[in-house]
């Protein structure tokens, strides 16, 4: 995104992002424990609901204005991917759930008196081959019944309801792989240890994800969003809005790379002279510029085609592909400029190197845009 672009917005999240600095997030990291404080100030400051139509509390903005925001927040030092779910997750119900269902999801979500952060769709076997997940709901009068595993589901111990993709017809029966999968929206206050088993998954950054088992849970029909065996088409809007979303927060790492990059080359004296008069540092920061400035117009261009309505799945994987790559190259630079600093947890460095990472894995791993585009785009033979 253009740095210009929603410059209240910026400077309002810049100003709260203040009160979270380095050493917030620093304790947060160590104990692997969810950043609560951040996420309500975010909420009670509107900034989680700016997807959401006026008429239910949101500030009913583009997505463009949300890309600002999770921008915004990564630049600072700080990180989205501990509620961005709550931005763009709630797409599914506001263009495919019933009118009911909006009426009694949106206005709380909006609020934040209800956390729909959780999207359950990875399953240990399928990966990113969505169309073989396993899990299945079973229609028994007015109730499903679903078995199953999921993996990789982040924040589900943070969320009250949560978005879930599952099998209602087996993939042999239906007329297409990509038929027969119906999303249910489950209520996660009601499910853990009723049917639902929640496991958190340590890893190498603070972000909250786990794997989630189902035992029989009873899920209402009237949880059923949009038709049943449809549900495959209603994620995939959301996924597009997330790739743009996390595209976003690609570029503010980036900046934040870039940003503690340049000062530290222009502070820091070596032989006489600061380090930032040599070609051999001060170019990788330079390029590091330029290939961001390149995601950050492919993330907006992404964003306006998803705001005009018009199809975007390409320019989502291709923004989302080369933001997460332009930021890990801006974060290995940072690493090299600081030297033994950049691995010093007070530097914030560090920690960012870590949950950039992330990016080029999920949603969607770098090598599947690069299929999408060879076989959607160019015509190219599926290798798969």
């Amino acid at each position: 995104m253009s740095e210009q672009s929603h410059p209240e917005i910026r400077d309002a999240v810049r100003k709260l992002c203040a009160g979270f600095p380095g050493e917030y997030w620093r304790a947060l990291d160590r104990e692997r424990t969810y950043p609560t404080a951040f996420v309500k100030t975010l909420t009670e400051a509107g900034f989680l609901s700016v997807l959401i139509p006026e008429a239910y509390g949101g500030s009913g903005l583009g997505l463009s204005a949300a890309t600002a925001v999770l921008e915004e927040i990564h630049r600072s030092g700080c990180n989205g991917g501990a509620c961005h779910a709550q931005m763009y997750t709630m797409g599914t119900v506001l263009k495919h759930g019933s009118q009911a269902q909006k009426e009694a999801y949106l206005p709380k979500i909006a609020s934040g008196e209800i956390r729909l952060q959780a999207f359950g769709v990875t399953e240990p076997t399928a990966g990113t081959d969505t169309t073989r997940i396993s899990t299945f709901a079973r229609r028994e009068g007015d109730k499903y019944i679903v078995n199953g595993q999921k993996i990789w589901i982040s924040r589900a111990e943070h969320s009250d309801l949560m978005v879930l993709l599952c099998r209602t017809t087996a993939r042999e029966d239906a007329a297409r792989p990509a038929d027969g999968m119906s999303v249910l929206l489950v209520d996660m206050r009601k499910a853990v240890g009723n049917g639902l088993t929640i496991r958190p998954i340590r890893t190498m950054l603070n972000h909250a994800t786990t794997e989630l088992f189902f035992d029989n849970l009873e899920v209402p029909v009237e949880n059923l969003v949009g038709e049943e065996g449809k549900g495959f088409r209603y994620i995939l809007d959301g996924m597009n809005a997330e790739r743009i979303l996390i595209a976003a927060e690609c570029i503010g790492d980036g900046r934040f790379f870039i940003d503690r990059s340049s000062a530290y080359a222009k502070e820091r004296s070596v032989f006489g002279r600061a380090i930032g008069e040599n070609q051999g540092v001060q170019f990788p920061i330079a390029r590091n510029y330029v290939q961001l400035s390149a995601a950050a117009l492919a993330v907006d261009h992404a964003a306006a085609l998803f705001d005009a309505g018009q199809p975007c799945g390409t320019e989502a994987n291709m923004a989302k592909m080369l933001a997460s790559e332009a930021s890990w190259a801006a974060a290995d630079t940072c690493i090299q400029t600081h030297g033994g600093f950049g691995f010093a947890e007070e530097y914030d460095i560090e920690r960012k190197f870590r949950e950039t990472r992330l990016y080029q894995v999920a949603p969607i791993s770098t090598n599947l845009i690069l299929s999408h585009v060879g076989t959607h785009v160019l015509g190219m033979p599926k290798s798969f």
